[in-house]
């Protein structure tokens, strides 16, 4: 029996991982159809459970040689609704509803208590809240004490712990918790690679989450990637300022449409994806990307679309929460999502040149990755390689359409599995060597050996010197395969 060709593109895959996927042989299989980073999503389970699961992606990373980051996903504020006594009720338009954040007692169709209890001081008359994601509106026609009255705009069900949202933003829920910054020493504990920040309004706060992970994993030599989840209305406007306090940016388009409106979003998601590219930042495409899978085998013509589109419009990922979480087909959600971007991916039309017009770079180690891209693309080479020891040369490299595989090599395991969230840089780790040309041979036989190039070959490759000093790429030489 043949084995299945598997898909090869540039495009990441993000899978969450929970219920429907913890098991390793799983895992392995998720890994080998290119899922490149695991998403622990800390608004679930324990310390102990994220433990286990990293220990698992590690192994499971080592099994199939193909290392893999761990991005550890912050719950962030609970603004919710409280309990119901009947677990649920129905609410119907024109009905009151009132919100109280002094209510300890199960809620009923009339009233029930809050989580988040600064919602009082937070809206007033005239207001729109969003509940479940939208599904339920309410306006709010009073602010009395610790109750906050409304009218049911849209009805339906209501259950226990629902979302809240208002319309237009404005929470003023921090960022970080109390939970959070536990969860944070648990994340760094295990070396997780990336942290993603729930809610985050401005600069300051990602400034703060990554002072926090440093301290914490401080004994490790650790510093891990910051992600800013762009769900909140008001982060809209202070987007540069938060990419710049970043590592990378997540399209959250769940919180982010209820705030903004669903028609808002699919323009967002561009200009975020851009403009996260221009500056040099990694950005993840998230949200119900493949939502149809958690029940049906198949995906929906919009879904194929959806991943798509992301895909042309140069999103380093794509994301699975559910679908991988607890959905009912993670493999094959994964297989469906790797054949899409396979495709999109192949319908591009690269325009490097354009690229290059009217661009200048003060720095020489981006000098010469824009160097190597610019020949590579013009010879024809069959793959550009970056010696790297922060992976800055091809995070460069990669901000660019090109349809010339990255190979970075690195000593560093933790830039190795940074790198794995890039798009199109494929990482692999090598031993250190701090002569060049001594280096420079071990690549082509590190590449050779994995079958990347073969005798006639042209490549690039960059590298600095002196070997081993972060930030200091000053080479760039052309080679063909003896």
């Amino acid at each position: 029996m043949s084995t299945p060709r598997l898909p090869r593109h540039a495009t990441k895959i993000v899978a969450t991982l929970g219920p429907a996927s913890n098991t390793l042989d799983l895992l392995e299989q998720m890994i080998l159809h290119k899922v490149s980073v695991v998403r622990l999503n800390f608004s679930h389970g324990t310390a102990q459970d994220h433990i286990d699961r990293a220990s698992m992606v590690r192994e499971a990373a080592r099994r199939t040689g193909r290392e893999v980051a761990i991005m550890a996903d912050l719950q962030g504020p609970k603004i919710r609704v409280g309990k119901f006594a009947e677990g649920k009720v129905w609410l119907e338009p024109g009905e009151k509803f009132v919100l109280d954040a002094s209510r300890t007692e199960p809620g009923d169709v009339n009233e029930v208590g809050l989580d988040y209890k600064d919602l009082p001081r937070d809206v007033k008359a005239g207001d729109t809240l969003l509940l479940n994601d939208g599904l339920i509106v309410l306006d709010v026609t009073a602010v009395k004490g610790d109750a906050v009255h409304t009218r049911v705009r849209l009805g339906g069900e209501l259950s226990n712990n629902k979302g809240i949202n208002k319309q237009g933003g404005g929470l003023t829920a921090p960022a970080l918790t109390a939970k959070d910054m536990e969860d944070i020493k648990t994340a760094m504990s295990f070396q997780a690679d990336y942290v993603a920040v729930s809610f985050p309004k401005n600069a300051t706060d990602m400034e703060m989450a990554r002072q926090l992970c440093n301290v914490a994993a401080a004994e490790f030599g650790h510093k891990p990637g910051m992600i800013a989840k762009m769900e909140r209305a008001e982060a809209i406007p202070k987007l540069e300022e938060i990419l710049r306090a970043s590592d990378g940016i997540m399209v959250a388009r769940g919180d982010l449409a209820v705030e903004v409106g669903n028609a808002a979003v699919p323009a967002l998601q561009k200009k975020m994806i851009r403009m996260a590219r221009e500056m040099d930042k990694v950005v993840i495409t998230a949200t119900q990307m493949m939502e149809s899978m958690i029940t049906n085998p198949v995906p929906t013509r919009a879904e194929v679309s959806d991943v798509a589109n992301a895909v042309l419009d140069g999103t380093d990922a794509v994301m699975l929460s559910a679908e991988t979480a607890s959905g009912r087909y993670p493999l094959e959600t994964v297989q469906e999502m790797s054949k899409i971007c396979e495709a999109a991916e192949a319908a591009e039309d690269p325009h490097l040149d354009a690229d290059f017009s009217g661009q200048s770079y003060s720095r020489i180690d981006q000098s010469i990755a824009m160097g190597a891209l610019f020949t590579a693309h013009h010879l024809g080479a069959k793959a550009i390689v970056a010696l790297t020891e922060s992976g800055s040369t091809p995070l460069w490299m990669s901000r660019h359409r090109a349809h010339i595989p990255m190979y970075a090599l690195t000593s560093r395991l933790s830039t190795q599995r940074k790198m794995a969230l890039y798009r199109n840089v494929r990482p692999l780790l090598m031993d250190s060597e701090s002569d060049r040309d001594t280096a420079l041979m071990q690549a082509e036989a590190h590449l050779k050996k994995r079958g990347i190039v073969q005798t006639g070959d042209v490549y690039a490759i960059t590298c600095g010197e002196p070997m081993g000093a972060p930030g200091g790429t000053n080479m760039l030489k052309i080679c063909r395969v003896g």
